[in-house]
């Protein structure tokens, strides 16, 4: 008989027989550094799951929470509801998003908004006379959350395995082709797809860079056939490719924008969807008897999470966080290009935005499908945090991270993976 567990908490994406009793419990950060309940700090060159953008620490938040918690902990946005902080926030997002005139719609996270975005639309073209028009694409190596709809769209089998069949009317083509694209719209029939998601940099897929042109391209086909691009930009926006959303880093107008993490730094979970206008013009027309978008979260647009939102743009903008995506990448791609002649590594993959991944070979995944595991715990123990991922790490550090951090990263990566020999 297994010895009983220490604790109740169930860990996502983890094995809780080698987790349990051999947690790393972190009990405060500041900074780009976090400190465990033994004392030890260490280097959060994930910015903890992709989000913590300014670090961790920030009082500029706190006020805010607290402020707000004493005005209005919480109300929901249900029908002719609304909060001050919603609104504001909201009217924010949309005047920074790439096509001018666009809605937002909040949810509680990445995962929501992500869901929101098949059902919107879909009940687009339904509204639109197209019913039909119902079929949704996504990419091999797609991580589009873990909903419903979103483990459907992603394109990571092992997150779909085991839990039974996936809703219908959902298909995947290669990450890195556009003719793909549009062989797929092609079979399915142009009559029948109703969106394609794309995040900008494939983040949990493996960080995976696009090919030169292909946004462009895919953003084209999807023109074309009247397809709605969906920029999935929960990793990517906020500073972490250098710009506010991610996709603006291309001269795309995405149909809707799926974004989270960062927009509140990660401090409160909060997620919003960017809506361009031609999408939410039959939902705003005021006309008697107009459709309603019959969806939404209890905690969509909750006012503490928003007044963490708006304390975390305030931030953005005075301390000039935003470009620092584009302006380290490179200092980062050095700091990680000193592993790519390692005998153990396949592949380093950076130089687009503040992050990276390196990739083990087969030989080494072979011979032991933990190592990714054992290479975190490898880099943990020179004191940086790295997030195993597939067949290797990645990183995204904070975006206050400076040279003293990335030193720390170029000489913890070769001293983790002479361990792993």
């Amino acid at each position: 008989m297994s010895a009983q567990p220490k604790h109740a908490l169930w860990h996502p994406f983890a094995d809780m027989g080698a987790v349990d009793g051999d947690r790393m419990v972190i009990t405060r950060g500041a900074g780009s550094y976090v400190w465990d309940d033994g004392g030890r700090r260490y280097f959060d060159a994930t910015a903890s799951l992709w989000y913590a953008n300014f670090g961790h620490g920030r009082p500029e938040i706190t006020e805010a929470v607290s402020k707000q918690l004493q005005a209005l902990d919480s109300y929901n946005l249900f029908g002719y509801n609304a909060n001050e902080p919603a609104i504001e926030l909201a009217d924010r997002v949309a005047e920074l998003a790439p096509t001018p005139g666009s809605k937002v719609f909040f949810g509680s996270g990445g995962g929501d908004v992500i869901d929101t975005a098949v059902k919107l639309a879909r009940a687009y073209f339904a509204q639109t006379g197209r019913p039909e028009k119902a079929h949704v694409i996504g990419r091999t190596q797609g991580y589009h959350g873990t909903h419903g709809f979103g483990t459907a769209v992603g394109g990571i089998p092992a997150n779909a395995a085991g839990v039974g069949p996936q809703p219908p009317e959902f298909s995947h083509v290669p990450f890195d082709s556009a003719d793909a694209l549009e062989a797929e719209i092609q079979r399915v029939g142009a009559d029948r797809v109703a969106a394609f998601f794309c995040e900008p940099v494939i983040g949990a897929g493996g960080v995976l860079l696009p090919p030169d042109g292909y946004i462009e391209a895919v953003a084209e086909i999807c023109r074309r056939h009247d397809v709605l691009f969906v920029a999935d930009c929960v990793i990517a926006a906020w500073g972490r490719l250098g710009t506010w959303f991610g996709i603006d880093r291309w001269s795309v107008q995405p149909d809707m924008i799926t974004t989270a993490k960062g927009i509140t730094g990660g401090t409160i979970p909060l997620g919003a969807l960017v809506v361009a206008p031609r999408v939410a013009e039959p939902f705003f027309t005021g006309a008697p008897g107009a459709p309603i978008f019959r969806h939404g979260a209890t905690y969509a647009g909750h006012p503490v999470a928003c007044a963490a939102g708006l304390a975390t743009l305030d931030i953005y903008e005075r301390d000039g966080l935003i470009p620092r995506g584009r302006e380290l990448e490179k200092p980062l791609a050095d700091a990680v290009a000193g592993v790519s002649d390692h005998p153990l590594v396949k592949e380093v993959r950076a130089g687009l935005g503040f992050l990276a991944a390196v990739e083990l070979t087969g030989d080494v995944m072979d011979a032991d499908p933990g190592a990714p595991v054992k290479l975190q715990r490898a880099c943990r123990d020179e004191g940086v945090i790295v997030r195993n991922l597939g067949r290797g790490i990645a990183v995204s550090p904070p975006l206050v991270a400076a040279e003293p951090e990335l030193d720390l990263l170029a000489t913890a990566l070769p001293k983790a993976l002479d361990r792993l020999r």
